[in-house]
């Protein structure tokens, strides 16, 4: 059994936000892989189901960002998952926008979501780090993560976190590095060369005489 955690902060208010990219991600893992509607527990919305036959639990926590960790710990506890079965997806300044990158341990780096879990699991789990890009300036953060992605950062949202929840099945068997392959190719697909597609369009034209 793995448990999915996505951070950010509850209520219409901060929805569309950059330090809610991690609702988000669950909100595109729970509709791609048909999961049961969430019920209220743990301090969180809870969603149950299955994805390549491991039985997953997602879980956005509703503590708002800084005590994630006050619903993330009852949660592991209640269904026996240790930390090196828990992926936290989170927003992350020092990432540019689109990137992504996955890592078990480490530190909070200043995150105060992950600087909560921390305190309740210790830091043996895994980090699936979504860029946002950085202000520029330390007293910009706290504005900055609380504001509404901008029209033009949704056409990289609309890509990444379909393409998230599609290879979601990688991470969950330990494949971090296929996982962001993959990831990354949903995104930006190769080019087909002339000659590959001259070929494709002759096997279409066959196929339509026979």
């Amino acid at each position: 059994m793995k448990l999915v955690v996505g951070l950010g902060n509850p209520g219409p208010k901060y929805e569309r936000t950059r330090h809610n990219i991690g609702f988000m991600a669950v909100d595109a893992i729970v509709r791609r892989h048909g999961f049961r509607s969430p019920r209220e527990k743990f301090n969180g919305e809870l969603y149950e189901g299955d994805i390549g036959g491991e039985r997953v639990i997602a879980l956005k926590p509703m503590t708002f960002m800084n005590n994630s960790g006050e619903s993330v710990a009852p949660a592991a506890r209640f269904f026996k998952i240790e930390p090196q079965d828990i992926i936290v997806i989170h927003d992350e300044l020092d990432l540019t926008p689109a990137k992504l990158r996955v890592k078990r341990g480490g530190g909070a780096a200043g995150h105060n979501g992950l600087r909560s879990i921390d305190a309740h699991l210790g830091q043996d789990y895994w980090r699936m780090r979504l860029g946002i890009g950085h202000p520029g300036r330390k007293d910009l953060v706290l504005h900055y993560v609380l504001q509404n992605f901008l029209p033009d950062e949704t056409v990289w949202i609309d890509k990444q976190l379909p393409a998230i929840a599609e290879a979601l099945p990688l991470l969950l068997a330990g494949q971090d590095s296929a996982f962001m392959s993959k990831v990354a190719l949903l995104i930006d697909p190769p080019q087909r060369t002339l000659k590959e597609e001259r070929e494709a369009e002759a096997a279409r034209a066959a196929k339509t005489a026979k």
